[in-house]
């Protein structure tokens, strides 16, 4: 099985941290990011990992290379002008695919402790296009599930900026969790061009009729270091694990 890692991000929200280290060399726990991630995936069934790369790439590299690829085989997919985002990673990374069966796309940033190969299951059983880990808890941007999957989409930062492309009796809000499961299917089926979110083609591809499914992850512990207090607590919780 394949898992993506998303490492390309330039890390601008944890200033100082990373003006000489790349987020996903970040430690927390004494562990840098991208490992604690890594050894989850391959824990999970991932047997080749694919990492996008682009701020301090080589040094990004030069890990994984003294870590021997975690023990796995591993593709770099190198974003060299700009990070592409979320979904412009993923469609420049296609060529590297294997596409034998879904494959996790796990942000860098992320740590999570639910039960991933329960998430791959369910993805399995649903046979949608891609099944989204996601959690009820407060947050300025939900995406919107009916019984059907993905159905819109909730920005609280933007006044009146709220997105709803279908017509249900119980439509239920979620935060997500940066974690997919995505059908190979889906890699050919990305339109979008540039630097552009995952998340627009997941709507886009809803509103088109596609399945999106959630995947509750409930109250599993779920930490992201995007900036030096969401740091601060990771480490907390690590150390004192």
């Amino acid at each position: 099985m394949d898992a993506m890692i998303l490492a390309a991000g330039v890390g601008s929200r944890l200033g100082e941290i990373t003006r000489d280290l790349p987020k996903a060399l970040v430690p927390v726990g004494g562990t840098p990011v991208l490992e604690h991630v890594a050894r989850r995936l391959i824990a999970a069934g991932a047997d080749r990992l694919i990492i996008n790369v682009h701020h301090f790439a080589p040094q990004i590299i030069g890990f994984v290379e003294e870590r021997h690829g975690f023990g796995v085989e591993v593709r770099f997919s190198l974003e060299a002008e700009v990070p592409l985002e979320t979904g412009g990673g993923l469609l420049q990374a296609t060529p590297l695919f294997r596409r034998a069966a879904p494959f996790f796309l796990h942000n860098v940033d992320v740590l999570t402790e639910f039960d991933l190969p329960r998430l791959y299951a369910r993805h399995l059983e649903s046979q949608a296009l891609a099944t989204l880990a996601v959690q009820q808890r407060e947050s300025s941007r939900y995406l919107l599930f009916d019984e059907r999957g993905l159905c819109g989409r909730l920005d609280r930062r933007r006044v009146g900026e709220a997105e709803l492309h279908a017509s249900a009796d119980t439509v239920r809000p979620f935060a997500f969790a940066g974690v997919h499961v995505i059908a190979p299917a889906l890699l050919d089926r990305i339109t979008e061009r540039g630097r552009f979110s995952i998340i627009e083609v997941y709507l886009r591809l809803a509103r088109e009729g596609s399945q999106i499914a959630a995947y509750d992850i409930g109250r599993a512990r779920w930490l992201e270091i995007g900036n030096p207090e969401r740091l601060a607590e990771a480490r907390r919780v690590y150390e004192t694990a």
